[in-house]
């Protein structure tokens, strides 16, 4: 019996002509990745997470903030698109005119919001993927453990507990506010 053949290796483009209802999907190294939503929790988390980002970098034009799992193709050939929870673009990177379609480039600061189904294999090599193409800041956050996470391309880490606050660092500067205010 012969091996069946690798599965093809689809595009950005493939990608962003595919309609998976309800699912939340990404490409990596060219293969889908199709998750369920993450729930309600990870949603309330989220949208604390952005209307105080949102709030701090209109107050400090310090650039865009944007939400809802918008894709930025960090490789080609295979085609990565990841779609972070939140992320930030510094003002002098925001493109004009904003994308139709996926950025192609890396925003400065990512977060990540954990859900009980994400594992921690798969969210390390998020994590690799975003500082790898650009990202200067990722925050992993951890509902369940009430912790977060700042990774740095330096290799780098921060553990951030409830009662510390998560720092936007040399990436949005200024920014502090105690992890456990968006848990």
């Amino acid at each position: 019996m012969s091996p069946s053949p690798p599965p093809a290796l689809m595009t950005a483009d493939d990608l962003m002509h595919l309609h998976i209802p309800d699912k939340h999907v990404e490409l990596v190294r060219g293969l889908l990745v199709v998750r369920e939503p993450p729930g309600y929790r990870h949603g309330e988390i989220t949208a604390r997470l952005i209307k105080a980002l949102i709030d701090y970098t209109d107050a400090h034009d310090l650039g865009r903030v944007l939400a809802g799992d918008a894709g930025f193709t960090l490789a080609t050939n295979p085609d990565t698109v990841r779609g972070p929870d939140v992320a930030f673009i510094r003002r002098e990177r925001v493109p004009h005119p904003s994308p139709a379609g996926y950025a192609a480039f890396a925003p400065d600061l990512v977060v990540e919001v954990l859900s009980p189904r994400d594992r921690p294999g798969d969210t390390l090599a998020k994590v690799a993927d975003w500082l790898s193409a650009g990202t200067r800041l990722v925050w992993v956050i951890d509902p369940e453990r009430r912790l977060a996470r700042a990774y740095r391309p330096d290799g780098s880490e921060t553990l951030v507990t409830e009662d510390h606050p998560l720092d936007g660092e040399d990436v949005m500067p200024g920014f502090s506010r105690p992890l456990e205010t968006f848990l």
